[in-house]
């Protein structure tokens, strides 16, 4: 697999996104987990979790525990496996979401993941979502906290826009290493967010990048050029998209997420595709919708 950098990692440029594996409409366990094994037989060496995906009140960091014990029992080497998660959206009952980015809670938070994944630091540790009722840089400077104690060994921030981007940039002290927000071909709003990561040397994760959950099947018939292209080249839609994701720039890293094997075996796949420069053009028009 292509290999990508982030921050002080070397990681394959697609992504597991794990959520999936423990909301709503979850597989069992043993599904998850060949999953997860999957994805690592096939290269992949980020895994993306956040202790806010669980179904349940009282199950917090639910993801994060699945892929601890899917880490576990993978029978080959995988102190390579960068581990991102993140703190501060939270699901207090079944089916809502509320925000949390008070500096306290997101210390607490972080050391509790730690906890859950069994290490002692967080390779990757995000700010999930800004709360409207704390000053921005109050929540990123906990992260910034949490670097200097050592609990988290990057930093990066998720749903951030330019200006937040470029004050976590700050608050960090020029250590922020990533930004995950949501982009695919039918969520293109954060292409300036996607490009400003380039200029500041910052990793760029797209969530959700084959459309979100439920949604990922039908790509190819939602956005035709991409199907056109997969037509052309006898491949998936869904791996043209990632393709052309990767193809925006080098410090892309599609997570795609998966419930079974076979989803993240073809996803996998898209980082072995180069798409030729006609191509990326037969599919700029998806930015300017």
């Amino acid at each position: 697999m292509e290999q990508r950098q982030l921050g002080k990692r070397t990681v394959g440029a697609i992504g597991l996104g794990g959520m999936p594996m423990s909301i709503e409409g979850r597989p069992d366990e043993a599904r998850s987990i060949a999953t997860i094994h999957a994805a690592l037989d096939a290269g992949v060496t980020l895994i993306d979790t956040a202790d806010a995906y669980h179904q349940h009140p009282g199950e917090a960091g639910h993801n994060e525990a699945l892929i601890a014990r899917a880490l576990v029992s993978y029978p080959h080497h995988k102190s390579e496996v960068l581990v991102a998660s993140k703190a501060g959206h939270v699901r207090p009952g079944d089916g809502t979401w509320a925000i949390n980015g008070d500096p306290a809670y997101l210390k607490q938070a972080a050391k509790a993941t730690a906890q859950r994944l069994g290490r002692d630091s967080i390779g990757l540790h995000q700010f999930h979502r800004p709360d409207p009722r704390v000053p921005y840089a109050d929540s990123v400077g906990a992260f910034a906290e949490l670097l200097d104690e050592g609990v988290i060994e990057m930093a990066g921030v998720s749903n951030a826009n330019v200006e937040q981007i470029r004050e976590a940039h700050d608050v960090l002290g020029g250590r922020l290493t990533s930004v995950q927000n949501q982009f695919s071909p039918a969520f293109v709003s954060s292409y300036d967010e996607l490009e400003l990561c380039g200029e500041l040397g910052v990793a760029f994760i797209p969530w959700s990048p084959l459309g979100g959950i439920g949604k990922a099947g039908d790509v190819g018939t939602r956005f035709l050029p991409f199907q056109h292209v997969a037509d052309a080249r006898g491949i998936s839609a869904q791996q043209v998209v990632l393709a052309w994701e990767l193809g925006l720039g080098d410090h892309v890293i599609p997570i795609p997420g998966a419930s079974r094997p076979s989803s993240i075996l073809d996803s996998a796949g898209a980082s072995e595709i180069t798409l030729t420069d006609d191509e990326m053009e037969q599919l700029r028009p998806t930015l300017d919708a």
